[in-house]
């Protein structure tokens, strides 16, 4: 009974993602707010009864229940309790309930922790979030159910992998899927954007709390893997470029550069087009990654399923996932105006190049674990990619990578960021200030005492103070989690004007100190 409850809870959690895909959306662009306000609880109805769905996959197991194939196949009655639970996600049906799970746990996080966005934006994300869940639902009714009976039940089960016996991987996967799956909420927001055709610092500061959590996890759970494969494995190494660790190497890769495209969005209003593109970018990754493990194309030790039918179904899911995001980011991006500018040399400047090289290291890692494939599909023979040929990629560039961001190497030479000047003057600006004991202001300068603040700048202090708390306190006064406090705030923070005032203060002090001699 307990197994058909949460087949039944699958299948009802199916339909609201229907609902949720369709409704807020188009009550999103009909202006009708009855139907932008089903989002929110959509979603934590889809969250529930996913819950429901996971707890009988739970319960089955701590209870032995072996007439469900998958308890069978994965579990015997000896086996320890911890044991049992990290088995749910074991193998692949249960990997992909806990995949789906967690989907839905992001989406209702979405939905409770952004109440004071735009509705018509949370509308489509949640929506775009729907549609996902989707995918995934049906890819697990149709062709992956963890809870199809057998009849009849075997007395006892196979057991779990011995080497997935390991405290290590009762951790290390949820981990890892709550990275894969965080990065779907920056996707959702790309797309809602897209969908919405503002590309703003709004947009910018509300993806990028999701996009650094989801980041952190991924980072947890990748670690947590390459300590797993050197004591486990015997590997000699925490890394041994297998396709699966390239699968969840490639969109940290590209989450990290997301990280600081958003950034420099919210900051500067600039990358927006490239920002929208590596969101789209890192989440079709996650799938790539999905498609690697469950497909049975790859070898490896991490590999889930050799099903090709499952296979195909991911595959036309990534198509439709991929192709859908790029074709509308084709049609929409063009209209998008480039945004703030920036000089050649200055942070935004440096940060692009950091983009570019951690965007340039994902697609070596792509073409590097992809290369067997292609060449045996191209009828070219097999060849073999190793763990030499993606080290010596690395060694050539991630030196490049190092000195994109060393911008403060040097001690007393001013940040990169802070330089607006032309290429020829930064030579003699970078030279004055490394040299030791000398005034920023040359030889002729005389030192002066700091004076204190003059009275019109207090009073502009003032003034600026009291009137960003007039225009920047926005939604209700209520308090919020710290971690995703600004996720719904003013789409720059208060810290931003803040620095931006001292950084004033400090410059008329530097001007009164040095008046004579002062530089130009």
């Amino acid at each position: 009974m307990i197994p058909e409850l949460g087949h039944f809870a699958l299948i009802l959690a199916l339909g609201l993602a229907l609902v949720q895909a369709v409704f807020p959306l188009w009550g999103s662009f009909a202006g009708r707010r009855a139907w932008m306000e089903l989002a929110r609880p959509l979603a934590l109805g889809q969250l529930t009864f996913l819950a429901i769905a996971f707890a009988c996959l739970l319960q089955a197991f701590l209870t032995d229940d072996f007439s469900v194939v998958y308890v069978a196949t994965n579990s015997n009655s000896l086996m320890p309790d911890v044991y049992k639970v990290s088995a749910l996600w074991g193998a692949h049906e249960g990997s992909l309930l806990l995949w789906v799970f967690l989907l839905g746990a992001w989406g209702a996080a979405v939905a409770t922790f952004s109440r004071n966005l735009p509705l018509p934006m949370i509308a489509r994300v949640i929506s775009v979030q729907g549609m996902i869940a989707i995918g995934f639902l049906l890819f697990m009714l149709l062709t992956s159910n963890p809870f199809e009976r057998i009849f009849p039940a075997p007395l006892e089960g196979r057991d779990l992998n011995p080497l997935l016996q390991d405290p290590g991987l009762a951790i290390h996967p949820p981990m890892l899927y709550m990275g894969y799956v965080g990065l779907s909420v920056a996707f959702a927001f790309a797309i809602a954007a897209l969908m919405g055709g503002k590309l703003d610092a709004a947009w910018a500061r509300w993806s990028r709390p999701w996009t650094t959590v989801a980041w952190i996890f991924l980072t947890v759970g990748i670690a947590l893997g390459s300590w797993w494969a050197y004591y486990e494995l015997g590997w000699g190494g925490w890394w041994f470029w297998d396709p699966v660790e390239n699968a969840s190497f490639m969109p940290w890769l590209v989450a990290t550069a997301l990280i600081h495209s958003l950034a420099v969005t919210e900051k500067r209003a600039a990358f927006k087009s490239w920002t929208v593109l590596l969101a789209i970018s890192a989440f079709s990754l996650s799938l790539l990654g999905t498609f690697l493990v469950r497909s049975g194309v790859l070898t490896s030790v991490h590999a889930f399923a050799t099903d090709p039918t499952r296979g195909t179904f991911i595959l036309a899911f990534l198509v439709i996932v991929i192709g859908g995001s790029l074709a509308l980011y084709a049609w929409r991006a063009p209209a998008v105006s480039g945004g703030g500018r920036f000089d050649l040399v200055s942070r935004e400047s440096f940060l692009l190049i950091n983009n570019l090289l951690l965007a340039a290291l994902a697609l070596l890692v792509l073409f590097g674990t992809l290369a067997p494939l292609i060449y045996e599909a191209a009828g070219w023979g097999k060849i073999s990619v190793g763990f030499p040929w993606f080290n010596t990629m690395f060694i050539v560039l991630s030196p490049l990578l190092v000195l994109a961001m060393g911008r403060d190497a040097a001690s007393g030479a001013p940040p990169l960021g802070c330089i607006r000047a032309q290429p020829g003057r930064l030579r003699p600006r970078l030279d004055q200030a490394a040299a030791p004991g000398q005034s920023p202001c040359g030889p002729g300068a005389r030192p002066h005492r700091l004076a204190g603040p003059h009275p019109s700048v207090e009073s502009q202090r003032a003034a600026e103070e009291q009137g960003r708390h007039q225009a920047y306190r926005v939604g209700p006064a209520r308090p919020q989690p710290q971690l995703l406090r600004h996720v719904a705030g003013p789409p720059r923070g208060r810290h931003v004007y803040r620095r931006r005032h001292h950084g004033l203060e400090l410059r008329n002090r530097d001007r009164r100190a040095h008046v004579p001699g002062r530089c130009p």
